[in-house]
């Protein structure tokens, strides 16, 4: 199981480099986005393409490439119309990033299984659409049945991705817990209008540090921020230091979403970003990477942290 590589190095007080985004660097490469399902849809029809995708991040320097699934719960794909695809979809995504490991000739690299708690989203924008939300039980349901795919594939470790909706984060916690892998909590946060830091969500005004505690109620190995802008990201980390004495982890993203497409527009250079990330280590993160937007060259500029 490559996690023991990936967390003596935690454990020795080590760097751990996390790979950028795969959804927005399949867009970016050419792949359609689902109007639905976003890059949930896309492995099937981009199968090479994806392997060559985590191929690049590893030869960036990635100790940990993540699998296509975070927008491939069966909550998305039936909004897509995609259901009976479950299990060929995610199989496949786990698989090409495991051949794509197994390929680069590069030890110690872990797959993680990415989980989020995303629904169905309004066309053109970035919010829910709380017409086509299913109740709790059924995203519990769907929940539990990506982690423990995850598991049963092979995935050496699942990230709880995008982690910002406070009825939502406990099903996602539930689950992916409950398949015994080690677990990684990924919080988002955004800036109020009066500069302080909120959870992601725009459904209301949260506290950021109100999710970080409802996170802190779950054993996990690791947590911190991700899906964050650069900019927010510091503070953010701070507030998830007050609530865990673990591995923390930072891990941006750039532009933004209107459904069903990311716009790369003024993308962070790879430059800048290791700039940021250097203050984000001097903070005590030791898991630095790129969420949506960022590239192998972002995350070839991380390596020299490590």
């Amino acid at each position: 199981m490559s996690y023991a590589s990936i967390d003596q190095r935690l454990q020795s007080g080590g760097t751990v480099i996390l790979d950028g985004g795969t959804g927005t660097e399949l867009e970016h490469r050419g792949a359609a986005m689902n109007p639905d399902a976003w890059c949930g849809a896309a492995t099937l029809d981009n199968l090479e393409l994806l392997k060559t995708i985590h191929r690049d991040y590893i030869a960036a320097g990635a100790h940990v490439i993540t699998a296509n699934t975070y927008a491939s719960s069966r909550v998305m794909l039936r909004a897509a119309g995609l259901e009976k695809h479950f299990g060929d979809l995610n199989r496949s995504a786990v698989g090409a990033a495991l051949e794509a490991r197994e390929s680069s000739g590069v030890s110690g690299v872990a797959v993680a299984g990415s989980l989020s708690h995303m629904v169905p989203i309004v066309s053109g924008e970035a919010h829910a659409d709380r017409s086509r939300t299913p109740s709790n039980g059924q995203l519990a349901d769907a929940f539990g049945e990506l982690a423990h795919l995850h598991k049963d594939e092979g995935c050496d470790l699942i990230i709880l991705e995008m982690m910002f909706h406070p009825e939502r984060m406990p099903l996602a916690f539930e689950a992916a817990i409950a398949t015994g892998l080690p677990v990684w909590a990924g919080l988002s946060a955004r800036r109020g209008h009066g500069g302080e830091v909120l959870s992601f969500t725009t459904e209301a005004d949260i506290a950021f540090d109100e999710i970080t505690e409802l996170a802190a109620g779950y054993e996990v190995a690791a947590a911190g921020v991700m899906h964050t802008q650069a900019d927010v990201s510091g503070d953010a980390i701070d507030i998830v230091a007050n609530h865990f004495d673990i591995p923390l982890m930072a891990y941006p993203d750039s532009g933004y979403f209107a459904m069903p497409e990311w716009q790369f527009e003024e993308i962070i250079p790879p430059a800048e970003l290791h700039e940021f990330a250097k203050g984000w280590r001097d903070r005590g993160v030791q898991i630095l990477g790129g969420c949506c937007g960022l590239s192998p060259r972002h995350i070839e500029a991380l390596t020299p942290l490590a």
